[in-house]
């Protein structure tokens, strides 16, 4: 019996701001080694035998920077759009089915369900669990992985076991999270495990209890699979059905309803990185317990996080602090206090500030551009064009656009004419003009853009034709 990985993707990581973004959350970042969170997701199943082709569920804000992260590792993946956040249910729902509609010659898979943005430190000990929860979900149990705890956590959710069986037990019941004096309770009884959030069972058998338990998630997830579409690399879920579904976890919706769930434990170094404390925990530290990233420079400092994104960031004479700082956003705040980030963010989404959304440097399926400088009615940006890619035909409305090449070589369409640019040569896109910029070289194309006009927002941009089949900003 196969195994499917199923990894989900949408998740928004508002906790750890201001690295992470709406369109750049915590599983795209680069947070404990050179591979981003997703990446080291997608590694860890290497070594598993009868493993069958992976299931990506994922928004279409982030469909092309997640497929491009694929790509860097050579993981190849089906990848699903959500048109809607609903939630877990529904998403490991839309898998299920896709996968058994995907697969029928070839009997009915185990899906492996994986957040994508958890770290494991002994992925010895993780395939070890998953090889236990086998022959459980075989026999048509649903199964998830408890974390050892290793101290009175409040914010994760918990699993009480209960009677032992063959590689773990059966689960007795899932709790909230819980305050700190029962959180001490749970960690001295020895009974209670973390809430992973990953889970292994049969795709039929997940389905069959959506059904029973959770209709409306059912249909929904069946129909916006029948009604799927193709889309370059990737698979868009209907619309229309995905969004009837209910907002649900699969703990609500299905695991809290089974009677003979098995939870697996799981003691691998597994880390959330669900706030800054918990990535402080994952280290590495200095002699002092300062986990540090950047250009730092510290004195008489212990216990911090201290993160420079873009320049120099000192401390001196702190103590159990985290400093982060990119180039558009400074966070500062007590270890303690890590969780309310999410409420920094709330603020800001509710004020219509870009800082939740973006970082100075947005990415693009074509590259990325960057804010340089700006004022009234003209801003300067960096673009940079990968090789062999292309920027939409488009025009504006309200804005012109005076491109010097600094790196590469540039084709620049300009209504009926065709340029090529190389270093230090520049053109002029009069407002309402057709063009295109393309990079038709080997390396990074970089452009220096200077727009000019009474209106320079992203949503001024009408694509006539676009690689990327997007027609909207």
């Amino acid at each position: 019996m196969q195994i499917v990985p199923v990894i989900l993707c949408g998740g928004s990581g508002t906790r750890l701001w201001p690295l992470s973004r709406t369109h750049l959350p915590k599983q795209f970042l680069r947070l404990a080694g050179d591979r981003s969170l997703l990446q080291d997701t997608a590694l860890r199943l290497h070594g598993f035998a009868d493993l069958g082709r992976m299931v990506a569920v994922a928004n279409e804000d982030n469909r092309f920077l997640l497929a491009e992260q694929f790509a860097e590792i050579g993981v190849e993946s089906d990848i699903l759009l959500e048109p809607a956040a609903r939630n877990t249910a529904p998403a490991i729902a839309a898998a299920a089915c896709w996968v058994l509609s995907r697969d029928k010659s070839a009997g009915v898979p185990l899906l492996l369900v994986l957040p994508s943005d958890h770290a494991i430190a002994d992925t010895v000990r993780f395939r070890q669990a998953v090889q236990a929860g086998i022959p459980h979900a075989r026999a048509g149990r649903l199964v998830t992985f408890g974390i050892t705890p290793v101290r009175a956590e409040t914010g994760y959710g918990y699993i009480e076991r209960g009677k032992a069986t063959d590689g773990g037990y059966l689960i007795e019941r899932f709790v909230e999270k819980p305050d700190l004096a029962t959180a001490t309770d749970y960690l001295a009884s020895g009974e209670y495990f973390w809430n992973s959030g990953m889970f292994l069972m049969r795709a039929d058998t997940y389905v069959n209890m959506l059904r029973q338990h959770a209709p409306e998630i059912a249909v929904a997830a069946e129909r916006s699979v029948e009604l799927a579409k193709a889309d370059l690399d990737f698979v868009r879920l209907d619309p229309v059905a995905f969004a009837g579904s209910p907002s649900d976890s699969i703990d609500y919706a299905v695991m809290e309803h089974v009677g003979d769930g098995v939870v697996v434990p799981l003691d691998a170094g597994w880390n959330d990185i669900g706030a800054w404390d918990a990535l402080h925990q994952l280290g590495p530290s200095d002699a002092a317990g300062n986990f540090t990233q950047g250009d730092t420079l510290l004195q008489e400092t212990s216990n911090s996080l201290i993160w420079a994104n873009s320049r120099l960031v000192a401390a001196i004479g702190v103590a159990d602090v985290v400093i982060v700082e990119t180039a558009d956003a400074v966070l500062v705040t007590r270890m303690t206090d890590s969780q309310a980030v999410k409420h920094v963010v709330a603020r800001l989404k509710a004020e219509g500030r870009c800082e939740s959304e973006f970082h100075t440097v947005v990415h693009r399926p074509w590259g990325s551009y960057e804010g340089v400088a700006e004022g009234d009615r003209y801003q300067v940006k960096r673009l940079v064009v990968k090789p062999g890619r292309s920027l939409s035909l488009q025009m504006h409305h309200h804005r012109a656009e005076h491109w010097v090449v600094v790196r590469g070589t540039a084709r620049v369409t300009r209504g009926d004419e065709i340029l090529t640019l190389s270093e230090n040569q520049s053109t002029y896109i009069p407002l309402g003009a057709t063009h295109r910029l393309e990079n038709p070289g080997r390396i990074d194309l970089e452009i220096i853009e200077v727009q000019s006009g009474s209106y320079l927002g992203e949503d001024d941009i009408v694509r006539l034709n676009d690689t990327y089949g997007r027609h909207e900003q």
